[in-house]
């Protein structure tokens, strides 16, 4: 509007030629309207989005390299130097990766050589390396998030970060204070070690660079925002997932949709295209209300595709919906914070308020 009206001011001034007074008033009024459009040019778009000047610094700490530098003859020193240098993550990881007691340091240093040695990890492990080499571009993404949670929920401890490799054991390690991230699980859809493994193939899709940050962050939202329903019906854990992928989407604004929620591009198109026959066949199945715990797993855990609805789709259609429907309900209820949508179990209003017409 402010450039349709310079434009219309910059038309009229050709009419006033020879009345210098006003061309000094019509060129004035010009200036203050395109000064004014890039004032408003600059104004975020987003109603959440705050002061980035002054982001919170990320360091990523690189145990994948020290355990993959590990010197394998003398391994059992090398252990010990990583029991010294990650004295909060390495009895974790032992434990919860590895599965084995933290504390036979000498039974552990046998495995992890055995696992350092194997010449199909040995090139995974290599792999890592090179394509986690510089990890700045992780680091700000997760920054950002970092400063949107801090602003937001101040009381949210954030956790030092660790990447490792599992063997494609795991992605993911989390406890109270750390959340360690598997590098070798986000070497790329076609990754030809991949191919060959017994990784479910429906998995692949978010197993690249651009879904680790989005999948470290969702799993600390997860984890300081449990679920809470008194009634347990499939739409509850679908409002309560879509209000996780929300606050996701807020706090990392320049992260696209299907690295958010793990899904391919097609994907994504074919969950928007469908979107009114998804809403109308769970409506239709009378599967919204539904506390059957199988349904709610069809609808929610990830699988090659949604089976109730078909298997064309993706899997997990339910937080896809879910995460649609919050959408609507803060679109159409502005007055609502971030605060109140996380602190509220009330997924009925939600479900009501959200006016979610597909």
């Amino acid at each position: 509007m402010v450039l349709n009206t310079a434009f219309t001011i910059f038309v009229r001034c050709n009419d006033y030629q020879k009345n210098t007074a006003m061309k000094k008033y019509i060129v004035l009024v010009f200036l203050f309207a395109i000064f004014s459009l890039s004032i408003i040019s600059c104004r975020p778009a987003n109603r959440f989005a705050i002061d980035l000047s002054n982001p919170v610094e990320v360091n990523i700490q690189r145990f994948d390299k020290d355990f993959i530098l590990l010197d394998t003859l003398d391994i059992v020193a090398g252990v010990k130097q990583l029991y010294e240098k990650y004295p909060d993550f390495f009895p974790v990881f032992i434990h919860d990766i590895l599965g084995l007691n933290p504390h036979d340091t000498l039974f552990v240093a046998e495995q992890i050589g055995v696992f350092l040695t194997d010449s199909l990890f040995r090139n995974v492990n290599k792999e890592a390396l090179k394509q986690f080499e510089d990890v700045r571009d992780i680091e700000h993404k997760l920054s950002i998030a970092f400063t949107y949670l801090q602003y937001y929920f101040p009381e949210i401890k954030l956790p030092r970060i660790y990447f490792f490799v599992s063997g494609f054991n795991s992605n993911i390690l989390l406890s109270e204070n750390l959340i360690g991230m598997g590098t070798d699980m986000y070497l790329g859809t076609d990754f030809e070690a991949y191919l060959k493994s017994d990784i479910y193939r429906y998995k692949l899709e978010a197993m690249n660079r651009q879904n680790l940050a989005p999948d470290l962050i969702s799993a600390l939202l997860f984890y300081n925002f449990r679920m809470r329903s008194e009634q347990d019906r499939l739409i509850d854990h679908m409002l309560y997932r879509g209000k996780i992928m929300f606050l996701l989407s807020v706090i990392m604004p320049n992260v696209s949709d299907e690295f958010l929620i793990g899904y391919s591009a097609e994907q994504i198109q074919w969950s928007r295209r469908f979107e009114r026959q998804i809403w109308t066949s769970i409506i239709d199945q009378k599967a919204l209300f539904s506390t059957d715990r199988f349904l709610i797993r069809q609808f929610l855990n990830d699988a090659p595709f949604t089976s109730p609805i078909s298997p064309d789709s993706p899997g997990r259609l339910g937080t896809w919906i879910g995460w649609q429907i919050v959408r609507s309900y803060m679109n159409r209820n502005q007055q609502i914070t971030l605060e109140e949508l996380m602190r509220t179990t009330d997924f009925q209003r939600i479900l009501e308020e959200s006016g979610y017409r597909p």
